[in-house]
């Protein structure tokens, strides 16, 4: 066996591990994973995700915007209400659903998206209409995600 064949054994055992960890009700996304291994990008998750997804509660691993690929997005949608998975629109909301474990060593702080109303922003567009901007902020893990 190479180097390669046994890092990317350990790399999916670790994310389908993690997979296995999500609460009913809970997302963790793709980069989410990825940066919490510390290894592997949300490609490299989505790899891992794709061949083996289905041993786990795949529908609790999403995209940032809280999409999965579209073949997946029917399949889930059952499963996230019968969870009570916080969604809009038939999407995930990823601000209000999104889990990290607690106590754990990570390589990051999640960075948390808001909604920035289009007066702080500045920025009216020509029509004159206001749109809501994103901005990102970085908050620890133990004030976000309530961890002691």
């Amino acid at each position: 066996m190479t180097d390669s064949h046994e890092r990317f054994n350990a790399f999916s055992t670790a994310v389908l591990d993690l997979v296995d960890r999500i609460p009913p009700g809970r997302v963790m996304t793709f980069g989410a994973i990825a940066e919490h291994l510390g290894q592997g990008g949300p490609r490299g998750v989505g790899g891992v995700m794709a061949r083996h997804g289905y041993d786990v509660a795949w529908w609790r691993v999403v995209r940032a915007d809280g999409t999965l690929p579209a073949y997946l997005m029917i399949d889930a949608q059952p499963h996230w209400v019968i969870e009570r998975t916080p969604t809009r629109r038939g999407l995930v909301n990823v601000r209000e659903a999104l889990w990290l474990p607690c106590g754990e060593p990570t390589t990051w702080d999640h960075p948390r998206v808001l909604d920035q109303p289009p007066e702080a922003s500045g920025r009216v567009h020509a029509d004159g209409a206001g749109r809501h901007d994103k901005h990102v902020t970085s908050l620890g893990r133990s004030a976000q995600f309530g961890c002691a």
